[in-house]
């Protein structure tokens, strides 16, 4: 992985030294950025396959770097670093883009399985020229944009990776592990409301405007995409 590039944004010196060291030994390239501003210009000023940002950073916060970067890349996979732990914070993160949300104290071995698996989907959905639709609902994988009954319909990135995996597996009944564990990743904290919040989120935009709803609730089970065409 020595072409893997990862850009580092946290104002704690000795997490950021500590978490690069750790990359390097494992094959990675990294760029360490102590504040913000900095994180922003070293993103545009180099190519990266990765970023890991803190929230509570000097000068631009984590929230607005990550907005900036998806402005800028779209597709690149953002984990968020951070101490602050309460379900508004995860749902603001998930918001401004971030792929995933991990807590401090981490333990690296997990942020690595993170980093690994966020790289992997990342480099096995480009470029795949494929569509994906339910009834007049279509995703275009490689433009990401999703439309409903020829109206755009304009999805954060969280959103997005939430309407792909239902699509790909619509008309089949998804529990919130299997959600948490496809689209948030290993050991999320699926006690938390975060994917109901999700898909109530995506069921306004998809559902709400249209006759049909395509998103179910099955009682005790999980959700469902019907695709009646």
């Amino acid at each position: 992985m020595q072409d893997i590039q990862i850009l580092i944004v946290e104002d704690e010196k000795k997490i950021a030294d500590s978490l690069s060291q750790g990359l390097r030994e494992n094959s990675f390239q990294t760029q360490v950025a102590y504040d913000g501003n900095l994180g922003l210009s070293l993103f545009k000023g180099g190519v990266f396959q990765l970023v890991i940002l803190d929230i509570n950073l000097p000068r631009l916060n984590g929230y607005d770097l990550c907005r900036m970067i998806r402005d800028i890349n779209p597709a690149i996979p953002v984990i968020m670093l951070t101490a602050m732990s309460s379900v508004d914070n995860k749902i603001e993160g998930f918001d401004a883009g971030a792929d995933d949300y991990i807590l401090k104290p981490f333990d690296f071995r997990e942020l690595l399985v993170r980093v690994r698996a966020l790289l992997k989907r990342s480099h096995s959905t480009v470029s795949t020229g494929v569509s994906l639709r339910a009834g007049e609902l279509i995703m275009n994988l490689d433009s990401k944009e999703v439309s409903r009954e020829g109206q755009s319909i304009l999805l954060t990135a969280k959103e997005f990776q939430l309407l792909e995996y239902f699509l790909r597996n619509k008309n089949r009944v998804l529990s919130r592990a299997d959600i948490a564990l496809n689209v948030w990743d290993i050991d999320f904290d699926s006690g938390t409301n975060v994917i109901d919040v999700y898909v109530n989120y995506l069921r306004k935009k998809i559902d709400k405007d249209f006759t049909s709803p395509l998103i179910h609730t099955q009682i005790g089970m999980g959700y469902i995409l019907k695709d009646r065409s």
